[in-house]
C-alpha cells in the first residue's frame, strides 16, 4: 500500500515507451508519501487489440531503480511500437504483509499467465479466510501480502462465471462485495483489453481527464448495480448476478467527448500530485464507486445504495500555485515548510481573527456553536502529531469553555468500549483527513449520535466530508512525512475554538484579550527563533552521535516535549522521550546521568517554579540539561548545560514557540546522520490513507468561502468551494 497511478488512451497515438514514462513519472510524484518497493503493468497487443497480455514489472527500492528495470526490459518489450488504446497501472508499495522485496511488490498476479494484474491501497482485513477458501480450490499464492487474494478470486470468479459472459465492472463488484477492510482498487485484465476499472472504499482515488475535445458533461450520474454484492463464498459463486439497474431502466450514462473523435485520456491515482501535470479535471470517486473505463467512455457505478447517497459526481477543477510544491532555495521539502510558519499561522488565522475588534469567527462551526455550548463534553481524538495538538490545549480549552475536555489516541479509543453520548462533541484531528483510526473513530462516535467536528488541512478528505462541522487550517501543503507547520496550524484552530467558545464570559474578557494580542505577535516570534537556526546547528552538531535523548516540561509545555521527542524519534532514529517533570521522580530520572541529555522547556508560567525544581534534580544526578528558556533569563541559564532562548508569549502559546527550536533540532541531528528528512524510514503521510492536498489559493475571500463548505445547507457552495480548493501535493525530484 501506498500510492495508486493508473492511465489509459484512447484514440490517441502513443509509443509503448511514452506511456511507459507516463506510469513511471505517476510514481515519482508520489514518491513523498513513503515506500519500500514500485511496479508496474501494462498491456501488451497486437495490432489488434482483442490480442493482448499483461506484463508486470516491479523493482524494491526507489522509482528510480524500477526505471532502470524497465529500461533493461528493451531487449524483450517494443517500446516503440504505437497504440492508440492502452492501459497501464503502478503502484509504490509500504510494507504491511510481507517484507519489501519483488514478490510482495504491486501489481499482483492472478496467476501465472497474468489474466488479471492489479494495484492496491489499503488493508484487506478477512484475507485469511479468502486465502484459505482459495487455497483449498486450488489456487497457489506466490506472496505473503493480502492484495493477492483480490487478484486470485478475481481469476477465481471469473472461472466461475465464465459461461455467463460477466462484465468486467460486475466481477470487481462481486469480488469487493467480500472483502472487508479498507482498500482502492485498479484492475486491467488480458480479457478486457483497453478496460480499467477502480473502485475505493475507505481509501481515496481520483480520476484525472484528459481531451482536446469538448466533454459530454460536467458531471457523472451515479448508476446502481443490482445483486452484485449477493454472492456467497461458501455457495461456491453459483448465485445469480444481477444486471447492471440505473436510474432509468435499461438505461447507463456515459462520461465521453463529443464530437466524431473520441480522443481522451484518464489518469487515476490517490493523490491528485500525480495528475496535476496532466489535467486539472478530476472526479473524486466517492465510497463504494466502481469506475469503469471502455472504449473511451467512463461509467460509475454503486454496489449499495443508500437514502444520503449523492446521484452524481462532480468534475473538480485543480487549482494551483506551483512555487507552494517545490522545494525552491531548501534542502528538502520539511526545511522549506518549518521556515513557512511565520506564513501559516498567519493563514490559519486569515478571516477568522479580527485584531481590531478582538473578535473570533470560525466559519465552518458558527451554525452549530448554541449545541456545543449546551454539551455535555468535549472529546478530541487524534494520532500523532495531531494528538499532541489537542494535549497542548487541552489545558486553555478547560479554562475558556468550562467544560471536561478528553482528550483520545484514536487506536487506544478503538480498543475500548468508550461510553459516547449525544450531547457529547467529538473533534476528530487529522492533517491529511483520511487517517484510519482517526476515521474509524468518527464512524463509532457519529453511530452513538454525538455532534462531529473535523479539523483537517485536506478540503474533500474523508473526515471533512463525514463531519457535522468543522474547520480548515489552511497550512498549505506539507509534503514531509513528519508533521511540522500543520502541528502549528492545528493548535492555532483549537485556541481559535476556544476563544470563540469564550466570547460572552465576561469573567474571561481580559484573558481572551491577552491570548488575541498573543496570536497577533506569534508570526514575529517565530521569525524570531527561525533566526537562530545556526546555533541550533550547533547544538546538533554536539548530540548527533548520541543514543538517546530525554525532552521534559510541564503545564502548557507538556505537549511541546511529546512532539519534540516524536520528530527527533521519526527523523533522527534516535531514542527520545518526552516526560512530564513532575513524573519525574517517579522512573524517569533513574535515566539521568553525566552522560545522558536532557532537553527541559523551562519558561516563565505558572509552573516554571516546578520545572526549575526538576531542572535542579538533573543537575544533582550530573545530567547535561540543554534548556529552551525565555530571554534574557540569566538566572535559568545559569544552571543550564547549553540553552537557546526563545521570545516571550501568553503562556498558552508558548509551546508554539517552543516547539521551533525542536523542529530544527531534530532535522539537523537527522541531516548530519546522514538521514532522508522527507521520508523517514517506515513511516508514510498517513500511510495509505493520504488523500487529496490541498493548494491554498490566497486571496480575502476565498479564505471567507473555505468557511461556506463545512455548512451542510449549501450543496452548491460547497461545490463551488471545493473546484477552487484542492488538496494537491506534488514531489519534484531534485
Amino acid at each position: 500500500m501506498c500510492g495508486i497511478f493508473a492511465y489509459l488512451n484512447y484514440q490517441i497515438l502513443a509509443s509503448r515507451q511514452d506511456i511507459l514514462e507516463k506510469l513511471i513519472n505517476g510514481l515519482k510524484r508520489l514518491e513523498y508519501r513513503g515506500y519500500d518497493s514500485a511496479g508496474i503493468a501494462f498491456q501488451e497487443c497486437n495490432n489488434d487489440v482483442s490480442d493482448c497480455l499483461v506484463r508486470i514489472i516491479k523493482q524494491t527500492g526507489k522509482v528510480a531503480a524500477l526505471e532502470k528495470l524497465v529500461l533493461d526490459n528493451k531487449d524483450s518489450v517494443d517500446f516503440s511500437k504505437e497504440l492508440d488504446v492502452h492501459v497501464g497501472i503502478a503502484h509504490t508499495r509500504w510494507a504491511t504483509h510481507g517484507e519489501p522485496s519483488p514478490t510482495n511488490a504491486h501489481p499482483h498476479r492472478s496467476d501465472p499467465d497474468t489474466e488479471f494484474a492489479l494495484v492496491h491501497n489499503g488493508i484487506i482485513t478477512n484475507y485469511k479466510d479468502i486465502k484459505s477458501f482459495l487455497s483449498q480450490r486450488g489456487h497457489k499464492f506466490e506472496t505473503e501480502t493480502d492484495t493477492e487474494v483480490v487478484a486470485k478470486l478475481l481469476k477465481h470468479l471469473y472461472d466461475t462465471h465464465k459461461d455467463k459472459k460477466v462484465k468486467f465492472r460486475e466481477l470487481v463488484e462481486m469480488t469487493v462485495a467480500q472483502l472487508e477492510g479498507a482498500f482502492a482498487i485498479a484492475v486491467i485484465s488480458k480479457h478486457f483489453p483497453g478496460n480499467i476499472v477502480a473502485t475505493r472504499r475507505g481509501s481515496p482515488l481520483l480520476i484525472g481527464v484528459k481531451s482536446k475535445n469538448k466533454l459530454s458533461t460536467d458531471h457523472i450520474p451515479v448508476m446502481f448495480s443490482k445483486g452484485a454484492g449477493q454472492v456467497d463464498l461458501n455457495e461456491d459463486h453459483r448465485g445469480v448476478l444481477g444486471g447492471s439497474t440505473g436510474r432509468r431502466p435499461d438505461e447507463e450514462t456515459e462520461y465521453h467527448t463529443t464530437g466524431p473523435e473520441k480522443e481522451i485520456e484518464y489518469f487515476f491515482a490517490s493523490d491528485a500530485s500525480a495528475i496535476i501535470e496532466h489535467t486539472d479535471q478530476v472526479i473524486y470517486l466517492e465510497e463504494n464507486d466502481v469506475a469503469t473505463v471502455n472504449e473511451g467512455s467512463l461509467n460509475i457505478h454503486q454496489a449499495t445504495r443508500s437514502l444520503n447517497e449523492s446521484t452524481r459526481r462532480e468534475i473538480t477543477t485543480l487549482k494551483m500555485a506551483i512555487e507552494q510544491i517545490m522545494k525552491g532555495n531548501f534542502n528538502s521539502f520539511m526545511q522549506k515548510e518549518i521556515f513557512e510558519q511565520p506564513e501559516s499561522v498567519v493563514n490559519t488565522m486569515r478571516g477568522r481573527v479580527n485584531f481590531d475588534t478582538e473578535t473570533v469567527v470560525l466559519g465552518g462551526i458558527k451554525d452549530y456553536m448554541c449545541e456545543i455550548r449546551r454539551c455535555r463534553r468535549l472529546l478530541f481524538i487524534a494520532c500523532g502529531t495531531s494528538y499532541h495538538s489537542a494535549i497542548a490545549t487541552r489545558q486553555l480549552l478547560e479554562e475558556l469553555t468550562e467544560l471536561p475536555v478528553m482528550v483520545e489516541l484514536a487506536s487506544d479509543f478503538l480498543d475500548r468500549t468508550t461510553p459516547v453520548f449525544r450531547d457529547d462533541v467529538c473533534f476528530f484531528i487529522s492533517q491529511s483527513g483520511e487517517t484510519a483510526d482517526t476515521l474509524n473513530a468518527l464512524h463509532y462516535c457519529k453511530q452513538r449520535g454525538a455532534l462531529i467536528v473535523g479539523i483537517t488541512n485536506v478540503v474533500g478528505s474523508s473526515i471533512s466530508r463525514e463531519s457535522n462541522c468543522g474547520v480548515h487550517i489552511n497550512a498549505g501543503p506539507e509534503i514531509g512525512v513528519a508533521s511540522t507547520k500543520a502541528y502549528t496550524s492545528q493548535f492555532i484552530a483549537l485556541v481559535m475554538f476556544g476563544l470563540m467558545m469564550s466570547e460572552d464570559r465576561i469573567s474571561l474578557q481580559q484573558r481572551r484579550k491577552e491570548i488575541i494580542q498573543g496570536l497577533k505577535d506569534l508570526p514575529e516570534k517565530i521569525k524570531k527563533v527561525l533566526t537562530m537556526d545556526d546555533q541550533i546547528l550547533k547544538l546538533a552538531k554536539e548530540l548527533h552521535q548520541e543514543k538517546s535523548l530525554l525532552v521534559m516540561g510541564r503545564g502548557f509545555n507538556y505537549a511541546t516535549c511529546l512532539e519534540g521527542a516524536l520528530k527527533i524519534k521519526e527523523l533522527t532514529y534516535m531514542h527520545s522521550e518526552g516526560i512530564l517533570a513532575g513524573e519525574l521522580k517517579h522512573g524517569p530520572l533513574a535515566l539521568v546521568d553525566e552522560a545522558m541529555p536532557v532537553l527541559m522547556v523551562c519558561t516563565r508560567d505558572n509552573v516554571f517554579s516546578k520545572c526549575e525544581n526538576a531542572l535542579q534534580q538533573v543537575r544533582a544526578r550530573h545530567g547535561r540539561p540543554i534548556i529552551i528558556c525565555n530571554e534574557e533569563d540569566a538566572d535559568t541559564q545559569k544552571l543550564a548545560y547549553k540553552f537557546v532562548e526563545v521570545p516571550r508569549s501568553v503562556d498558552c502559546l508558548q509551546g508554539i514557540v517552543a516547539v521551533i527550536p525542536m523542529q530544527l533540532l531534530s532535522y539537523h541531528i537527522a541531516v548530519l546522520r546522514g538521514y532522508d528528512v522527507d521520508c523517514p524510514r517506515n513511516l508514510a503521510k498517513s500511510k495509505f490513507f493520504l488523500v487529496l492536498k490541498v493548494l491554498v489559493i490566497f486571496g480575502e475571500d476565498l479564505c471567507c468561502m473555505k468557511e461556506v463548505y463545512w455548512s451542510k445547507n449549501s450543496i452548491i457552495a460547497r461545490g463551488m468551494l471545493t473546484s477552487v480548493l484542492i488538496h494537491l501535493y506534488v514531489e519534484f525530484t531534485t
